[in-house]
């Protein structure tokens, strides 16, 4: 596992590479802010981890960073996940470092 900057993750978007974004926030998070990519809540990342390609290269991305890191090692470990990277400093850090338009909470 490693991190990815919010500013590389811009890149990645912007050139439309292929990996999958994975926002495991709550749905009343997203409803305040949002970038993408595929929502599982952390809750359910378990339940459903075989929705994901496993051999796919993965962001993972929470609020602050903390969740994410938790998920993370849950895909690099129990799911077998081959390419998985947290979102460093969450979307607290994206709103900071890529677009202050959105609302932080």
């Amino acid at each position: 596992m490693d991190y990815i900057t919010p500013a590389d993750l811009k890149k990645q978007l912007d050139s439309n590479a292929t990996f999958t974004l994975l926002d495991i926030r709550e749905q009343y998070e997203l409803d305040i802010c949002q970038i993408g990519g595929v929502h599982i809540p952390m809750s359910e990342v378990s339940a459903r981890a075989n929705e994901l390609d496993a051999n796919a290269q993965t962001a993972v991305l929470c609020r602050s960073g903390k969740r994410a890191e938790a998920v993370a090692n849950f895909l690099a470990t129990d799911a077998d996940f081959s390419h998985v990277s947290i979102v460093k400093g969450g979307i607290l850090a994206w709103i900071t470092e890529v677009d202050s338009s959105l609302e932080s909470y």
